[in-house]
């Protein structure tokens, strides 16, 4: 095992430095989007932002795991198995967690494209990383291809829940008066008044 466990990752490398850098790339992309939504709270809710907006970094920084992890130097097929088994756990787990705070959003109701791209592809996934971790020491070639078709789908699913956040956010959510509230109206006026 220590003699497959090099030569069968490594043929593996530069693929793993592409969706490993595309998704740090991609990560740091949605942080400038946020950057920028914050600007405009009026238009954002942390109901939404944590259903929508933070699985797609999780996704995206999953695909960089998977990246970094199958970039190691690693001995054995084992130990990588183990460590890619948990990121398929946790990541199963955190879609749980996902669908339960989708199922109680109040403020949008969540169409088959949305079950589709947040719920059921991400579920794919992880699952496939987990079960791919599971049967990588005994056939490492079929479970590689496995991981690499998971860890796609992951930079994938990202892309395209990026896109559709921001465009619901840019075009679909109504925009809110402009007009100041009456308490910053207060606040103003009362900063002209002198004392």
């Amino acid at each position: 095992m220590h003699d497959t466990a090099p030569s069968v990752i490594t043929a593996w490398s530069n693929f793993y430095v592409i969706t490993g850098s595309s998704a740090a790339a991609l990560t740091g992309l949605m942080f400038v989007v946020i950057t920028l939504v914050a600007g405009d709270r009026t238009r954002t809710t942390h109901e939404g932002v944590a259903t929508f907006s933070t699985p797609t970094v999780m996704h995206f920084c999953a695909a960089l795991l998977v990246s970094a992890i199958l970039s190691a130097p690693w001995l054995s097929l084992t130990h990588v198995a183990a460590v890619l088994g948990l990121v398929g756990l946790c990541g199963v787990v955190y879609v749980t967690r996902v669908l339960q705070r989708t199922r109680r959003l109040t403020e949008y109701r969540p169409g088959i494209d949305d079950w589709v791209w947040f719920a059921i592809l991400p579920s794919i996934a992880y699952v496939a990383i987990l079960a791919a971790a599971i049967l990588l020491p005994s056939v490492p070639t079929q479970a590689l291809f496995a991981l690499a078709g998971a860890n796609l789908l992951l930079i994938f699913i990202g892309i395209h829940n990026a896109w559709d956040v921001v465009t619901y956010i840019a075009i679909q959510l109504p925009e809110e008066p402009s007009s100041p509230s009456t308490s910053e109206e207060q606040r103003t006026s009362a900063l002209r008044e002198p004392s």
